[in-house]
């Protein structure tokens, strides 16, 4: 196996399970990769050209980082609880057998960053040093089950978790359902995969391991590779990688003076310290009323196919709910219009300064449980998988 990627983390803190392509896939123009997409070719195949921020942007970025640190550091809390409440269910509630045998999986690359704060979470707190691995998941092509044997040789008794970022309409969540099932039909693991996604935030009430449901402004949303790790988003093109092989990325050397990866976390982790007691009681508070038996209403979807028939779109693909994902129409898809939701007091000023230098025009709009939508411009019919 080639070696893998070295991001701008700790190897302490995530191992990512992904071979570097650097040297071999070249960025393609968003105009350009738009047209490549709707005319079919995999967005998996290739790499957007990454957004350099301004430097107004990435003082928004620092401004809400600091302003929002308590809030990431209570809903990482509040999910790395929910894991292990939820993991001790296979251990018979054996704390420690729980915690040897635990895994974090974490989604590159939202997840990543959200991993990270995980892994230090339960490290402070219960002084163990838990696994951390990022691997690769395409919509359309699955989940990287040579990155995931790999994790199985390295302990056979794994008890994986898997972690992203944030939901949006649930394509991720499907699509890990799908892996999972596949996964653990064609293998016998003492403890199987379990697709129940943990997020920092389920703004589309599609799992029942979330830190929050609020849509809010998650900071590491702000940008892109600069917040996690100076990995690109991950790439399955069969000209660099070869059966056998884990998915690939590609580091960005030349973003190092700019990198914000490490600075996000040890922000988050400051701001744990300093509110520790007040984290404590409030986490206590969210678990005597959280139900991990609840069936997820799905209610973000319900959402995406009122937009759908409202704007007249041939396919919810073209459709990305949430902070989150509307950044990423933002910053790497060509935008139609933004809808913002005037009942939700989010602060969404990077989502405002991003639609204003790119000329994108914005419409109110209530029906949804996201503080806005990016809708992404229809060229050539729905031909995204």
């Amino acid at each position: 196996m080639k070696p893998f990627i070295k991001g701008s983390y700790s190897d302490e803190d995530v191992i990512f399970l992904l071979q570097d392509i650097s040297g071999y896939v070249d960025e393609i123009a968003t105009p350009e990769r738009e047209v490549l997409i709707q005319s079919g070719v995999h967005y998996s195949e290739m790499l957007p050209v990454e957004y350099q921020p301004t430097e107004e942007y990435v003082a928004l970025f620092k401004e809400t980082l600091k302003d929002s640190a308590s809030r990431i550091a209570l809903s990482t809390a509040v999910v790395a609880e929910q894991i292990i409440l939820e993991k001790r269910k296979n251990h018979q509630d054996d704390l420690d057998e729980t915690l040897r045998d635990l895994v974090l999986v974490s989604l590159a690359r939202a997840g990543t960053p959200i991993g990270v704060l995980i892994k230090r979470y339960l490290k402070q707190v219960y002084q163990v040093d838990i696994p951390h691995y990022s691997i690769s998941i395409i919509r359309g092509r699955g989940i990287d089950e040579v990155a995931l044997d790999y994790i199985y040789q390295q302990s056979e008794s794994a008890d994986i978790q898997f972690i992203d970022g944030w939901t949006g309409k649930g394509a991720i969540t499907k699509e890990l359902t799908e892996a999972c099932d596949e996964y653990n039909k064609e293998r016998r693991l003492k403890y199987p995969l379990s697709p129940t996604l943990a997020v920092l935030a389920d703004t589309g009430y599609c799992t029942t391991l979330y830190g929050t449901r609020e849509d809010f402004l998650i900071p590491s949303a702000c940008l892109n590779s600069t917040v996690s790790g100076l990995v690109s988003r991950t790439v399955l093109n069969d000209r660099y990688i070869k059966p056998g092989e884990v998915h690939g990325a590609k580091y960005y050397k030349e973003f190092e003076a700019m990198d914000l990866s490490n600075v996000y976390i040890d922000t988050v982790m400051s701001a744990y310290d300093k509110h520790k007691e007040q984290i404590a009681r409030e986490v206590k508070e969210t678990l005597a009323v959280w139900n991990p038996d609840e069936v997820p209403s799905w209610a973000g979807m319900a959402a995406i196919e009122q937009i759908k028939e409202d704007f007249g779109y041939d396919s919810i693909h073209f459709i990305k709910p949430g902070v989150g994902e509307t950044t990423r129409v933002l910053l790497r898809r060509v935008p139609e219009k933004l809808l913002i939701n005037p009942e939700k007091t989010n602060d969404l000023r990077h989502i405002l300064m991003l639609a204003k230098e790119l000329h994108v025009p914005i419409e109110e709009y209530t029906k949804m449980p996201y503080s806005c939508c990016g809708l992404i411009r229809q060229k050539v019919g729905e031909k995204e998988i």
